[in-house]
């Protein structure tokens, strides 16, 4: 069997579009994946590194702001069609799964006119744009929220499946990767991040964290600042006179971040789906600052869904502020029963097996 893996952008599409590959190839480890992401991605490092060839194609999202705007995204979308229709000629697919991001309708567009049956993932509990477009393109949509149907128009497509999340998040204990990071049983252990590209909000309150946390017996805190962001951190950390000891590690991006989520005691982060799904899946309680600048205020209901059945502490970007944060940290400390509930809550609301219903999914409906 021959499969096309598209998505790309952000951790939150490609990672799920990885998740979806390695059970494909576990299910038949014949199968031939082959990725198309953006030539500027962020897949364009990870995709490699995950063991599958990657082609890469020029376009951009449709940039509607003005009609000189218009015209000139409408270029690269079709300078991308041409692309991935020489690809897909070439690779004689069998099927075509996408999981987002603007690099799918290039994509999954000629691939439907091709004759090739086509799949697309949501993540969202409000889908994005492109997912939205290539709705009577595809013969299915995953949902990993279900509340994230009610934006489509043809309901007997939809199939809820959760997120597809990495098998070694299922896989990896808690004292495992503690024992593999250097962390002591008995710690406290909190894990701050922006996602996979960081965010100027979460390190604001992480610098509250910092504060709180720096130097105190007992207590870690793993400090994920994103690439971009890292050398200002660095450079705030050193205007506040702050020498950080061993029980704060900052860093610009988190490699193993199944390790670092298992290892933790309470995730503070935004609210990606892939980052809410990762993070249910190990039973984690949470702290969810979903950001008000994505399409649809997306994160907004995906971290409501979540902190509506206990599993998380929902703050929303205005009303957050480090003092707020490090009187939640003290709280939750002080309530460790309150902290195994969410954590309880959190295993709860997981997704099951998500790679596993999108490949029976597609399967049956490839007749298979």
């Amino acid at each position: 069997m021959r499969v096309i893996i598209t998505g790309g952008g952000s951790g939150g599409h490609v990672y799920p579009a990885i998740a979806i590959a390695d059970k494909f190839k576990e299910k038949d480890p014949n199968t031939e994946i082959l990725y198309i992401g953006y030539m500027y991605g962020f897949e364009k490092d990870v995709v490699p590194k995950a063991g599958y060839k990657m082609e890469e194609i020029d376009t951009c999202w449709v940039d509607r702001s003005n009609p000189i705007r218009l015209l000139h995204t409408l270029r690269y979308v079709n300078i991308g069609i041409r692309s991935a229709r020489k690809i897909i000629k070439k690779f004689k697919p069998d099927v075509i799964v996408g999981t987002g991001g603007f690099v799918c309708f290039p994509v999954i567009f000629p691939a439907n006119r091709m004759g090739i049956p086509c799949f697309v993932h949501e993540q969202n509990a409000f889908p994005g744009l492109s997912n939205r477009i290539l709705e009577k393109y595809v013969k299915k949509i995953f949902l990993g929220f279900e509340e994230g149907g009610r934006f489509f128009k043809d309901q007997s497509k939809l199939v809820t499946t959760g997120n597809p999340v990495r098998k070694s998040f299922y896989e990896i204990k808690k004292e495992d990767a503690r024992k593999k990071l250097g962390f002591k049983e008995d710690d406290f252990v909190v894990l701050s991040f922006g996602g996979s590209l960081g965010a100027e909000a979460i390190n604001s309150l992480a610098m509250g964290l910092v504060e709180e946390m720096n130097g105190k017996e007992g207590q870690v805190l793993i400090f994920g600042t994103g690439k971009q962001y890292y050398d200002n951190v660095m450079e705030e950390i050193s205007k506040a006179s702050i020498e950080l000891a061993d029980n704060v590690k900052v860093m610009n991006y988190i490699d193993d971040m199944d390790n670092y989520i298992a290892a933790s005691d309470l995730v503070v982060s935004r609210a990606g789906a892939l980052t809410v799904a990762e993070t249910l899946v190990q039973g984690k309680p949470s702290i969810l600052v979903p950001s008000p600048n994505v399409t649809g205020n997306h994160q907004y209901f995906n971290a409501k869904a979540v902190a509506d059945n206990g599993a998380a502490i929902l703050i929303e970007e205005k009303d957050a502020d480090p003092d707020r944060i490090r009187e939640i940290l003290r709280e939750l400390r002080a309530n460790p029963e309150k902290l195994s509930e969410m954590g309880k809550k959190a295993k709860e609301c997981a997704p099951g097996e998500a790679t596993e219903i999108i490949y029976d999914e597609v399967m049956k409906t490839l007749g298979k």
